[in-house]
């Protein structure tokens, strides 16, 4: 006999095969197991509510909100996490043991820096960054994400949890990075080394053990690339827009960024629009959430700064630090500037000049020799009108100064530079600091005594910082192998275009490669340019500085990891086998 439901569905078999037939005893004279209790006739009762099948409040369910609904109607065994350790763990840390011992070594590294330097690494930076962070107002200089991060944890009084939290999101961006690989098809042997340099290089460990915003910054630009490489959606959009305008907030060259990846959500849309007549609507399906998500929160800040200084921007530098730029090349005698601008001229020749940042803090500069602090209004413009008729009088030199100062970047060593004050800041310390000289930071020490609520002096402690100077001294990325992971995505792309041209049919080779640039693109694209615009944007507009290079190590190990997963699919077709044949 076979029975129907009530709506007509298809019979149910009877028997084992009905849903709610509870099963046979496991041994004779044993009571049946209990089974879920039967439902009510006509369906289900769920949060007051009648769910009668997949229906609820006439509305059909089913993929994800099926099962949250199911995973919350259905008995829970309290004992599943502990079978699953049991089944699955084994086999998942078999599949991933070589990411895990990675994952392990990083842990161990960030633990050993933590025991050594306690409470944690102090950066010029740092002080201002405290500041804003205890008084809470827009600085000239820098924005206030990062600020508002030491914010976040200032109830607990403790830099060492600042920078314990930070350790943990270095370890995250090496956990997104194998995981992005992973899903969109690349081998794991090259998940597994892209993940290198992230997890394991030094001078990305003491980056993090510094109190300055790079290691937030790179794990909210790490995470809108993952997500970015997700199949878009208008939600995921929306998410995209928040974590750039965050990356914005805590350092300004994540501004250009939201150009970057409205690009890409518009190509999304163009590929995805169903009708051709209309593909403004798929556009504007992922374009708007995303801008909209991106720009208010960018916005906001702007008024709070414009109601703070009454002027328009997210800082009141960039005159200055453009000015620093142009001076590294920069020639009053071919400029001829006007009276008013002539006093930022420097008459010694760009040969004998010291690096930029030392025209914005030095005070025997140009600028911070006229009245007033170096970041007025007045003194902010009047310095960008300097540097864009230096730019416009010099346009070659600009532009070979800047290259110059791009390729630094990828040098083999680690020359000291811009100073040696500077550079030994990036270095774990043999020995405590000096205090704090000029006036900004003095004032950001007292600050953080009351963030720390006691002294804030750095404790080194052996010979755990022994064991990171050592490491220090040979686990590196050299500049030089940055630049070859770069060029590595293009390289194969080229090696991929050249193979389709020689092995496909002239009629279907055009649509072929376009549609093979399309898919390649969409894989290492975002990543590639991403790492680019990180790596052009300061030697353009301030200096380099090799605390900005570390947050592209990650995107360039992640766009080359995912050009390798197109090589690895090219493979050559069998060749046929000639078999004896029976017939004669």
């Amino acid at each position: 006999m076979r029975v129907s439901d009530s709506r007509g569905s298809a019979p149910w078999p009877e028997g084992d095969g009905h849903p709610h037939a509870r099963p046979a005893p496991a041994r004779p004279g044993e009571p049946p197991f209990p089974g879920p209790p039967a439902p009510p006739t006509g369906g289900q009762l769920v949060s007051g509510q009648l769910v009668s099948g997949q229906l609820v409040s006439g509305q059909l369910v089913s993929g994800r909100l099926g099962r949250w609904l199911r995973e919350r109607v259905e008995p829970r065994d309290p004992l599943h996490p502990v079978a699953w350790a049991r089944a699955g763990l084994p086999g998942w840390a078999r599949r991933h043991r070589w990411f895990l011992v990675v994952f392990g070594l990083g842990a161990l590294l960030r633990l050993v820096t933590a025991l050594g330097y306690r409470p944690a690494l102090w950066f010029p930076d740092s002080y201002t960054y405290v500041v804003t962070a205890m008084r809470p107002r827009p600085d000239l200089v820098r924005p206030a994400g990062y600020s508002m991060f030491l914010r976040l944890l200032e109830a607990f009084h403790s830099f060492a949890l600042a920078v314990t939290v930070q350790h943990v999101l270095g370890l995250l961006v090496g956990v997104m990075v194998y995981v992005t690989v992973l899903r969109r098809g690349g081998p794991s042997w090259a998940a597994v080394l892209a993940c290198v340099p992230v997890l394991l290089d030094a001078y990305q460990i003491e980056l993090e053990h510094l109190l300055v915003s790079d290691s937030l910054f790179t794990f909210l630009v790490v995470g809108a690339v993952c997500l970015a490489m997700r199949p878009p959606t208008p939600r995921s959009a929306a998410a995209l827009g928040l974590v750039l305008a965050a990356a914005t907030l805590t350092r300004t060259v994540g501004l250009p960024l939201i150009a970057v990846f409205a690009l890409v959500l518009l190509a999304h849309g163009v590929r995805g629009a169903g009708a051709p007549a209309r593909p403004g609507r798929a556009v504007a399906r992922l374009t708007v959430p995303f801008l909209v998500a991106a720009l208010l929160p960018v916005a906001g800040y702007a008024g709070w700064f414009y109601a703070t200084y009454q002027r328009v921007g997210l800082v009141g530098s960039n005159g200055v630090f453009l000015y620093a730029r142009t001076m590294a090349f920069a020639d009053c005698s071919v400029m001829k500037p006007p009276a008013d601008l002539a006093v930022l001229c420097d008459s010694r020749p760009p040969a004998s000049r010291p690096a930029s940042q030392e025209y914005i803090w030095n005070a025997e500069a140009p600028l911070p020799r006229l009245p007033g602090i170096t970041f007025t209004k007045e003194t902010d413009t009047l310095a960008g009108r300097f540097a864009s008729l230096a730019i416009r009088s010099q346009p070659l030199d600009y532009l070979r100064s800047t290259l110059t100062e791009l390729g630094r970047s990828f040098t083999l060593g680690r020359p000291v530079y811009p100073d040696a004050e500077t550079y030994g800041y990036y270095e774990f310390p043999d020995t405590v600091p000096p205090p704090p000289g000029r006036n900004p930071a003095v004032v950001g020490k007292e600050f953080a005594q009351r963030y720390e609520g006691g002294p804030v002096t750095l404790r080194i402690s052996e010979p755990f910082a022994g064991l990171m100077r050592a490491y220090q001294d040979v686990a590196r990325l050299p500049g030089t192998a940055l630049l070859v992971i770069l060029l590595a995505p293009p390289a194969a792309w080229l090696v991929r275009a050249g193979s389709a041209r020689t092995r496909r049919p002239p009629a279907r080779r055009a649509h072929s490669n376009r549609a093979s640039s399309n898919r390649a693109s969409s894989d290492w694209g975002i990543a590639w340019a991403t790492a680019w615009a990180l790596l052009l944007v300061p030697p353009a507009t301030a200096q380099f500085d090799y605390r900005y290079v570390l947050p592209v190590v990650p995107l360039a190990c992640l766009a080359a990891a995912l050009s390798v997963r197109r090589l690895r699919r090219r493979t050559r077709p069998a060749a046929p086998i000639d078999r004896p044949s029976n017939i004669k």
